[in-house]
């Protein structure tokens, strides 16, 4: 595996914990996979046997309803991992996993982990940390559903994208804004609606570019109280 790839599995949330003789011996077994948009990396139903981070590009984890409607649980990026949860114990992957643009993965099988944990329990308590962090970026997830208007998570959205901290700013949109407006809990429409309520914070789309007049303007619409920010036009 290129060095590169190691230096984003050595600071993922995963592996950021792990001590470093064990942390080597996981990624001499990884291997990695490079895939293209829109291909599949596992489906829900299947056993789970390994462990993903993504290096590059951005995966959708997704569920299908029993109407045939499709549910996005997450999307994940450079040094996000996803399938440990169910990997561990062997269960079923409770979601399907599929490459939003094109991506190179490291994939770490199963075995190799629990191998180690039988005699390396401090790397239980790394793999635990990391489970736990997940856990509070899901609350998060929920809290922003349930306390934010639709176009203070779409700000909030951005902001997370924003390469500079202040002033004016442009952000490239990552992924079709399909696949935006699920990861948001919201629909295309709606998504499309916020997106021109935020014109009066200064926000401009162009094609796949959000043009953000001044950063500190939207941060401080982002994070008042929803009530008033509903009241606005």
């Amino acid at each position: 595996m290129p060095q590169s790839l190691q230096a984003v599995a050595r600071q993922s949330l995963l592996l950021a914990n792990v001590p470093a003789h064990a942390l080597d011996r996981i990624l001499a077994q990884a291997r990695m996979r490079e895939l293209e948009r829109g291909a599949t990396i596992f489906l829900q139903g299947e056993t789970a046997t390994g462990v993903y981070i993504v290096a590059e590009g951005w995966v959708k984890l997704y569920r299908i309803a029993p109407n045939g409607a499709e549910a996005v649980v997450g999307v994940f990026t450079r040094g996000d991992s996803f399938g440990e949860a169910v990997a561990f114990k062997n269960d079923p992957y409770p979601v399907s996993a599929e490459c939003a643009t094109d991506c190179r993965l490291i994939r770490i099988d199963t075995e190799v982990f629990l191998r180690l944990i039988q005699n390396e329990p401090e790397l239980a308590v790394a793999l635990l940390s990391a489970t736990f962090a997940h856990l509070h970026r899901l609350v998060g997830q929920i809290e922003q559903l349930k306390a934010q208007t639709g176009a203070q998570r779409v700000a909030e959205f951005l902001l997370d994208l924003a390469p500079c901290g202040e002033g004016k700013c442009e952000v490239t949109l990552p992924y079709d804004k399909v696949l935006i407006a699920g990861r948001l809990g919201m629909k295309p429409e709606s998504l499309s609606r916020a997106f021109a309520k935020l014109r009066d914070q200064g926000v401009r789309i162009r094609q796949n570019v959000a043009v953000i007049d001044d950063i500190s303007l939207l941060r401080d619409y982002s994070e008042e109280d929803p009530a008033t920010a509903w009241s606005k036009p």
